[in-house]
């Protein structure tokens, strides 16, 4: 059973940086994408950046892009979120996502709140 868990979220003024972390039970070499999504409150859930498996290119969202920067660490499993500038429409729970085999199952974290004070 694959297990993604979320840390690092937390309480941040306007202009700094927090750091996401995604701790995978198994090896992400079996993900064919991971990614990092967010929902506001009242909002729908959107996707803010992913990863692909075959070569590492990354896709961000246009709100974050300049700010956040995905990437991942093999020997770790574990997935990470860097976000620079952040803005307080950055407010949200950030969850963590993967999808794996030819069907693309896909698996989710817990969620990590992340709340940027103006």
């Amino acid at each position: 059973q694959v297990q993604l868990v979320e840390s690092g979220g937390g309480l941040v003024q306007a202009g700094g940086s927090l750091r996401l972390s995604c701790a995978a039970s198994g090896s992400i070499f079996s993900f064919n994408v991971m990614g990092w999504y967010r929902q506001a409150p009242g909002k729908q859930r959107e996707l803010v950046a992913l990863i692909t498996s075959s070569d590492g290119s990354p896709n961000y969202a246009d709100a974050v892009k300049g700010r956040f920067t995905i990437s991942r660490d093999n020997a770790k499993n574990t997935l990470y979120l860097q976000m620079n500038s952040l803005k307080p429409e950055d407010t949200a729970v950030y969850y963590c996502y993967a999808a794996a085999g030819p069907d693309g199952v896909s698996y989710w974290g817990q969620g990590t709140q992340v709340t940027v004070s103006s």
